[in-house]
């Protein structure tokens, strides 16, 4: 692993970080800012159904990529979202993490993987897409995840993608044209930014779109939260090895805790604003992370195409004060996108009446959003009424690869110059030993200062 640090604005911009570029993706048009995008029109916008459970009817077999903490949690989730769910395929490149996800399905399920279904390696994918499944769960770190869309989408399997669905803008690429041709197949695609599908959200932003506190006018989104976990490296373990063991503190696999995590919040900002930003300015750094190339603390300022700015910021630092903070400014008022709508004085103006815990027979009940997600994909499936929310995922991944590059080199960064840019990060090619060119080192915005 070569240690390496020489950072630039068109370094990020216009080539790749590891050997060679990767050009444009075939068949998507260079956008500009929001082209593609059309605002909810604010009158009168209802609230969708959300079923509890999906409907009953043919089994459906899914299989899993992927299978981590969240992979695991993710085909737990997609069993408890209705009736003749299955699992009956696995794939990961490690062995252990195959076995672990083995022993909990069958504890929390009684689910067995036959040994024939089970698959190891970075080909797996292949393997469990061709098992006969209905629809594959993508859970791997985000690197992976444009390759294994578009693969899935070629094969005409539905798909529930983890977010984020890139690290890098090549890759934003890649799973907008797999996304459009799922459209033209009548695939079904959820992803997993779970505001989208969680009732308390949803009616929060249904009544801030509706006006009930006047014009959306910015936001402030704050995650603050402690530090994740990591691996220090063992003699054993190959710089692959390493890193994929390592792989939420390395940006070419996770895309920076600001696209990895952060993502949730940014996406309910972009979901609320209907519209992208056509600048990015930030900036950010590190000071307890202890392993990997990546910052602990990040700040952003948005600006969009009518003036609006949105501040993000986040930490991932052990000790210091937590706390979560989605909300969108507005001429009359302020809303706290979990629940609450305040007037310019602070007076809550109405609140989610969020009913008792045992109580589910109420309307308001919030069902869990990890479920739900996978309930509307089994309830799209089963009624023909196909749903697909990729390019949303796709452009709330770009939104935060811009804050990210926009720290890391201290430049500002417009929108058109991120949809557009060549960059890729990571190998073009994958085998357990070693990596040439990925820094274990920090990216330095700016220039040093000189007497």
């Amino acid at each position: 692993m070569q240690q390496n640090n020489q950072l630039s604005r068109r370094n990020f911009l216009k080539s790749s970080v590891v050997a060679g570029t990767i050009g444009i993706t075939a068949g998507i048009p260079i956008l500009s800012s929001c082209s593609s995008q059309k605002k909810d029109k604010k009158a009168g916008l209802t609230l969708p159904v959300l079923p509890d459970q999906a409907p009953d009817g043919k089994v459906l077999k899914a299989g899993l990529v992927g299978c981590g903490g969240r992979g695991t949690g993710a085909a737990i989730d997609f069993l408890n979202a209705g009736p003749n769910l299955q699992i009956v395929a696995l794939g990961d490149v490690f062995q252990d993490k195959m076995d672990a996800c083995r022993e909990i399905l069958k504890k929390k399920k009684n689910v067995e993987i036959p040994d024939e279904n089970c698959f190891i390696g970075f080909d797996s994918y292949e393997k469990v897409i061709d098992s006969g499944i209905d629809i594959v769960l993508l859970c791997t770190p985000p690197h992976f995840r444009p390759t294994h869309v578009e693969a899935a989408v070629n094969a005409k399997k539905h798909i529930f993608m983890e977010k984020p669905i890139a690290v890098d803008p090549t890759g934003v690429r890649k799973v907008l044209a797999a996304v459009k041709r799922a459209e033209s197949l009548n695939l079904n695609i959820i992803s997993g930014t779970i505001r989208r599908s969680q009732k308390d959200y949803m009616e929060t932003r249904r009544r801030v779109l509706n006006g009930e506190i006047g014009e959306i006018t910015g936001a402030n989104i704050i995650r603050n939260g402690g530090a994740l976990w990591f691996r220090n490296r063992r003699p054993e373990w190959t710089d692959m090895e390493y890193m994929l063991r390592n792989w939420v503190n390395f940006c070419w696999l996770s895309g920076d805790h600001i696209t990895e995590q952060f993502i949730h919040e940014i996406d309910v900002m972009n979901w609320y604003f209907g519209q992208y930003p056509v600048k990015a300015t930030g900036w950010g750094g590190r000071q307890r992370r202890v392993t990997g190339d990546q910052y602990d603390f990040f700040s952003i300022e948005y600006l969009y195409e009518n003036g609006m700015r949105g501040h993000c910021a986040s930490r991932q630092i052990d000790g210091c004060s937590n706390g979560k903070v989605e909300q969108i400014n507005c001429s009359n008022g302020y809303a706290d996108a979990s629940g609450k709508l305040y007037d310019l004085k602070g007076n809550i103006v109405w609140e989610y009446p969020l009913p008792a815990e045992n109580d589910n027979q109420s309307e308001w009940k919030v069902t869990n959003p990890f479920v739900q997600e996978h309930t509307n994909l089994v309830t799209a499936i089963r009624t023909g009424n196909t749903i697909n929310d990729g390019v949303d995922q796709a452009y709330s991944t770009l939104v935060t690869i811009m804050g990210r590059i926009a720290a890391y080199t201290g430049k500002d960064i417009t929108w058109d110059e991120i949809l557009n840019s060549e960059l890729y990060l990571g190998p073009k090619t994958y085998l357990m030993g070693k990596v040439e060119n990925i820094p274990e080192t920090i990216p330095l915005a700016g220039a040093p200062h000189k007497e």
